[in-house]
């Protein structure tokens, strides 16, 4: 789980928030934390794809992989053809050093590789069966999220899928106020986050973190290419998508 987060106890000033490497050494404890069912959806996301790997040659991508985390579950799943490949991307030099020290047995099987890219502006992928995004289209500005959907669907095979998860915002103003004050008793009741470090992330966030609403999700998905899309996984505001190349 790494060390314990307390970035936000810590900090007097209030910085946009960046997967510097402050945050790459908390990271594990921060996500697992931060995000309802976090266990759950990293173990549903690995069975949905063993679903969609052919027996031999399957590649995955896993963009915005942080520390590994992800990749580490797909590799150790007793389902997952032993010739898979996995390559891992992120824009953080910092998170990418913490993937590859949790993920050293499966890079030197040659099983995984990791690169660093920049989500916004990623011209190309390989060819691949199934393509990953956890909470990382969320932090790439609005005019490029469509033009990286449409990388992915570039590079996935027919059959293959998108498995997409996000912060969201409900239509409706009222839900939205709901879904957030749930969330944040959650982050105090089950995560132990103070209402001052939940604050402070708050703000840390405000000009990074840029949600969509599940309409929103959905027209973009459905603008890149994707026919087939549907919701999964849904906790108040955190949503799950799944979207099929046809």
């Amino acid at each position: 789980m790494g060390q314990q987060d307390t970035l936000f106890q810590e900090a007097d000033r209030v910085q946009d928030f960046s997967f510097d490497e402050r945050v790459a050494s908390v990271f594990d404890n921060m996500v697992s934390r931060s995000v309802p069912f976090y266990n759950e959806i990293q173990r549903i996301q690995a069975d949905l794809i063993m679903d969609f790997l052919p027996e031999r040659g399957g590649v995955v991508c896993d963009l915005g992989c942080s520390t590994g985390t992800t990749i580490k579950h797909l590799t150790e799943h007793a389902d997952c053809p032993a010739d898979t490949r996995f390559i891992g991307l992120d824009n953080s030099d910092p998170m990418l050093d913490k993937a590859r020290a949790k993920l050293v047995g499966q890079i030197n099987a040659g099983r995984v590789s990791l690169q660093l890219a920049d989500l916004s502006r990623l011209a190309v992928l390989p060819d691949c069966h199934a393509v990953i995004l956890n909470w990382a289209l969320q932090f790439v500005r609005p005019l490029g999220r469509e033009q990286l959907l449409k990388t992915i669907y570039a590079a996935l095979k027919p059959g293959g899928i998108l498995l997409l998860s996000e912060k969201i915002l409900a239509k409706d103003a009222v839900f939205n106020r709901l879904y957030i004050d749930h969330y944040l008793q959650f982050k105090k009741s089950q995560s132990g986050y103070t209402d001052v470090e939940n604050q402070r992330k708050r703000e840390a966030l405000e000009n990074v973190l840029i949600p969509y609403r599940l309409d929103e999700n959905y027209a973009l998905l459905e603008r890149a290419g994707f026919a087939r899309s549907d919701t999964y996984f849904q906790w108040f505001n955190f949503v799950c998508f799944i979207a099929i190349k046809v």
